[in-house]
């Protein structure tokens, strides 16, 4: 295993391991599309298509000019050419999860799971001899389907899958069986309208008998139906394991699998049928055993009378087509659920793993130290909205009224024929009296396990329990509220007093930094107080090393719209501190309604981990931070690249605000446009255009680019030509009426306040899935589309650089 390491260059990671914060840096392969030369080049090919969610990360091969051919180490590969040499995906797969840290697992795991990959549930590492079943690593995969079985046919089932109880059935291997268990397996997830390619299927699945060090490896995926009967396959859900290799060598990845299965497929080869492996270990539980092989011959029927087998067990391929096939192992796998109602979730797997001597990735000393602290927080909360006010009082009410004040300071909209100075005494008297509140309520019991729990080393791990028993806590709240919204036709006081209800009824990590920013601005407000100074004056630079690490910052408090100006000062001084001189940045920021999939475009540009859930949208605004490599500082004339998402614009009074705050932060603003009727467009757009005055006012233009989503066709850029002009058209009356409005005559048109190309600066994006969720994966035109975006973008850096 160390020397095919080594062949992949990533022998220095092993023991210290890969993390998001190397994988995620702008590179050389971030800007340009890089040849891959050698072997060592093809792990990162894998993780940049595996961020940018495309589906061909698993298709890795290599033009090698080098002669690094070596039979002795690489015993599956085939040569279409003789420069052309490809490699077993799986092992490129297991390597990079074995030299990678549990958090860049985590990542790697969700991003496989959008695109329809199988995932590993149990991985081997053969150079110690041991197998890991990867709970944690799958904690973060979150899973929307309908069952038939649900009597509304409008509700849906919304869990992560690792807390899923559903039937498990698993296919094995016994020999070297002439039938490819991997393509079976993928026709029998596909319906007629839509082929699943969720099994790496390499040559034939049983491939080299010669040990590879993906053979071990047992991967999972599961089947999720839609609700529609004439397209789900299955109308339940259903978990297959998939494991890779020969039964014979990996007796505790077989005995695992009889253990936790509903039913076991063995693909046989006739020879070894009357082996003892084709007995199920001893065990509790037996699952049901189907032993599927290509022709029922002499020897199988000997084979079957002699260990007393039932012929309704055994399926053959013989003469019949491949869909005939299928469809043989479909109805014996419907038909063992249908017999047997044991039901497994990964939590549950992790405990029989252990009495098998099988390690659990979630065991580790540091991961349960910080599940234990952030259990001890979230234990405590029954009632959301309560715990907010006892635990959390220096933001809701106290917070709002400080943001309107600090409005009312800058605008003077309420000053009438009151004195100026007065006036402004007046309003400073009334905030330091609300900081005196929240100085006198001071740190609350559970804040202070929290600001504890971030101090330690394992902060890392405690920030991703919290917000995973955050968002378990939160979800029902959140969709109840979510399908009244639905129902309520659309009255704006009924709608507005739902969504106050959900902001009230939404609790995540940024609610409990935002006491953090509230504690540390009040005590700030009272230098004398040392002692409450000290609790809190390591916070700013801890929040600086977090953002460093990957995790986001709030910029704007998407409740009371409040910048918390003294607190983000003291983080972004100490960011410079760690950076410095290496802290030239640029900013990225995009705007568009609700639900546009802002976070999502994002997510898949920059590999970065804004919150999708569909509990709830954005609040506010957040940033993160992604380093630019050394090779490309010059190149791109930066050191970071800021990528702020923002919440959706929506209501003209909070998001003028918003949308100046932010388009004074970015050097590339994208605007990004869904499937929002012309009302709702034209609203956003008249929002945007009097930010860019704002903006170029103070002698900012900004490049502006437009992201037109849910547009399939290949020529949409040609075709859509008179579209643009038409929106260019609207941009040019909205500047000239905006610019009259702030009595800045000399704006004519759009162009005056932005850099924007009406021949480049539109990008069209088609669907995200290609197919039916929950089953459909991304779609290639999607993830293309926005690799060639986030290309332009990188240009645009470049032009900055000559400016």
């Amino acid at each position: 295993m160390r020397k095919l390491l080594e062949k992949l260059g990533l022998a220095e990671y092993y023991d210290k391991k890969l993390t998001l914060h190397t994988v995620l840096q702008i590179d050389k392969n971030s800007i340009t599309d890089v040849p891959v030369q050698s072997l060592s080049d093809l792990p990162w090919l894998f993780l940049k298509r595996l961020m940018m969610l495309q589906r061909t990360a698993r298709s890795v091969k290599c033009s090698l000019t080098d002669g690094t051919e070596d039979s002795d180490w690489d015993d599956d590969q085939e040569s279409e050419s003789d420069s052309l040499q490809t490699m077993n995906p799986l092992d490129v797969l297991t390597a990079v999860f074995l030299c990678s840290d549990s958090f860049l697992q985590q990542l790697m795991i969700m991003k496989m799971s959008m695109c329809q990959f199988a995932v590993p549930l149990l991985l081997p590492n053969s150079d110690n001899n041991q197998i890991t079943l990867m709970l944690w690593a799958m904690r973060d995969v979150v899973k929307i389907y309908r069952p038939h079985s649900l009597s509304d046919p409008s509700a849906f089932v919304e869990e992560r899958i690792a807390l899923s109880e559903i039937p498990l059935v698993s296919f094995v291997r016994l020999g070297r069986c002439n039938i490819s268990k991997s393509e079976i397996l993928n026709k029998l997830f596909s319906n007629p309208q839509q082929y699943i390619d969720t099994f790496v299927h390499f040559n034939t699945d049983c491939g080299n008998i010669s040990k590879k060090i993906s053979d071990g490896l047992v991967e999972m995926s599961w089947y999720l139906p839609c609700g529609n009967k004439n397209i789900d396959v299955f109308p339940e859900p259903v978990a297959i394991a998939n494991l890779r290799g020969d039964i014979q060598n990996f007796e505790t990845q077989y005995a695992f699998l009889c253990e936790v299965s509903t039913a076991v497929f063995v693909f046989f080869e006739t020879q070894l049928l009357d082996s003892q492996f084709i007995l199920v270990p001893s065990q509790k539980s037996k699952p049901q055993l189907f032993f599927v092989g290509d022709s029922n011959n002499t020897t199988t029927k000997a084979t079957v009378n002699k260990l007393n087998l039932n012929t309704s067990n055994f399926i053959f391929k013989a003469k019949q087509s491949d869909a005939e096939f299928v469809d043989k192992i479909q109805s014996k796998l419907q038909d063992a659920i249908k017999n047997n109602s044991h039901k497994m979730s990964v939590l549950h797997l992790a405990e029989i793993a252990r009495n098998l001597g099988i390690l659990v990735d979630e065991d580790a000393e540091e991961c349960q130290h910080a599940k234990a602290s952030a259990d001890e927080i979230t234990s405590k909360i029954s009632d959301i909205v309560q715990f907010k006010k006892e635990e959390l009082p220096l933001q809701g009410e106290i917070l709002m009224k400080l943001a309107k004040l600090e409005k009312e300071e800058c605008n003077l909209k309420k000053i009438g024929d009151k004195n100026t100075e007065d006036y402004k005494n007046h309003l400073q008297i009334q905030k330091k009296k609300l900081r005196e509140e929240q100085y006198r309520r001071g740190i609350s019991a559970v804040m202070s396990c929290f600001i504890n729990a971030i101090s330690m080393p394992e902060r890392a791990y405690f920030l991703q329990w919290m917000r995973i028993n955050l968002e378990n806590l939160s979800y029902k709240v959140l969709q109840l509220y979510k399908w009244k919204c639905q129902d309520v036709c659309r009255n704006k006081m009924e709608v507005a007093e739902l969504d106050k209800k959900i902001s009230n009824s939404s609790l995540g990590v940024e609610h409990f930094f935002r006491e953090i920013s509230q504690l540390y601005e009040a005590a700030v407000s009272h230098p004398e107080d040392a002692l409450y100074q000290k609790q809190l004056e390591h916070l700013p630079r801890l929040c600086a090393e977090l953002l460093l690490d990957g995790f986001s910052l709030e910029l704007l408090d998407g409740d009371s719209s409040n910048i918390p100006v003294k607190w983000l000062s003291s983080v972004f001084y100490e960011l410079n501190t760690l950076v410095k001189p290496k802290n030239k940045i640029v900013v990225v920021t995009v705007w568009g309604v609700q639900s546009s999939r802002k976070s999502v475009l994002l997510n898949t540009m920059f590999g970065v981990q804004f919150a999708v859930s569909s509990g709830r949208c954005t609040r506010g605004a957040f940033m993160q931070l992604i380093k630019v490599a050394e090779e490309c500082n010059t190149e791109l004339n930066c050191d970071y690249i800021v990528v702020i998402d923002t919440e959706g614009l929506k209501s003209p009074e909070h998001d003028n605000e918003l949308a100046t705050f932010v388009a004074g932060l970015g050097d590339v603003t994208i605007v990004n446009i869904a499937t929002e009727n012309s009302t709702e467009m034209k609203d956003i757009l008249q929002i945007i255009v009097h930010a860019f005055i704002r903006m170029k006012e103070m002698g900012k233009k900004h490049k502006c680019l437009f992201v037109h989503q849910n547009v399939a066709d290949v020529s949409a850029h040609d075709l859509n030509m008179r579209d643009r002009k038409f929106l260019l058209e609207q941009l040019d009356e909205m500047t000239q009426a905006a610019a009259n409005m702030e009595n800045k005559f000399e704006f004519k048109k759009f162009i005056d306040v932005t850099n924007y190309d009406i021949e480049m600066g539109d990008h069209y994006i088609p669907e995200l899935w290609h197919g039916n969720p929950p089953m459909a994966p991304v779609s290639i035109g999607y993830s293309e589309s926005v690799y060639a975006l986030k290309k332009h973008v990188m240009e645009i850096f470049r032009d900055l650089q000559r400016q």
